[in-house]
């Protein structure tokens, strides 16, 4: 009961949450939407080229090991 209570009351705060939005803080959401999304960007692109170079360093350092692996073996 205690489950279906947390979820019932999570669904009346998330409606409550929306009618306030649209309603009464409808301009100034937007605006701080709209100031968050070039931040947003600038960091996911940052994270994505930080895990690229990660991910090609990883790629050069396993083929590295691999051929050294492969020498001694001969």
């Amino acid at each position: 009961m205690g489950k279906f209570l947390a979820i019932v009351g999570g669904l009346i705060a998330m409606a409550g949450g929306v009618l306030l939005v649209a309603l009464t803080w409808g301009p100034y959401f937007k605006v701080l939407v709209l100031g968050a999304i070039p931040p947003v960007l600038f960091f996911g692109g940052l994270i994505a080229l930080i895990a690229g170079i990660s991910s090609i360093k990883d790629a050069a350092r396993t083929k590295k090991l691999e051929a050294e692996a492969k020498a001694e073996k001969t």
